[in-house]
């Protein structure tokens, strides 16, 4: 309970100083974009790049993967399958560094790292 009020009133005493939460905000939305992120599946077959906004920018097949494409449907259910979970690796990995990102951030601001329980599994 005292750890809630405390991150309450740490969280009070910055709403006072707008501009240095502006600044954070700023810097976790610019580390966020420009990281990146790998999400693999099959072994490698299929690569994801996802950004720590949790968009992606590639997936990436295996030459021996794309070779086989279009031979049957089961193999084209197999390779959107491996995409599939690639991407869903990625993302959850973006998740991962976003959640970092923002406990370093909350940190530097002086304010616990999940914010008495309010900012825990901000993105699960």
């Amino acid at each position: 309970m005292f750890d809630n009020l405390k991150a309450l009133g740490a969280l009070s005493g910055l709403m006072k100083n707008k501009e240095r939460l502006a600044e954070s905000a700023r810097r976790v939305r610019d580390e966020l974009a420009s990281a990146r992120v790998v999400g693999e599946s099959g072994g490698g077959l299929v690569r994801a790049v996802a950004t720590g906004d949790m968009r992606v920018v590639s997936v990436e097949l295996a030459p021996a993967l794309g070779a086989g494409l279009g031979a049957s449907e089961t193999d084209r259910a197999m390779a959107g399958a491996l995409i599939a979970e690639a991407v869903n690796d990625a993302i959850a990995r973006a998740k991962d560094r976003a959640q970092e990102v923002i406990r370093r951030e909350t940190e530097a601001l002086g304010l616990p790292a999940d914010l008495g329980g309010l900012g825990a599994d901000l993105f699960r």
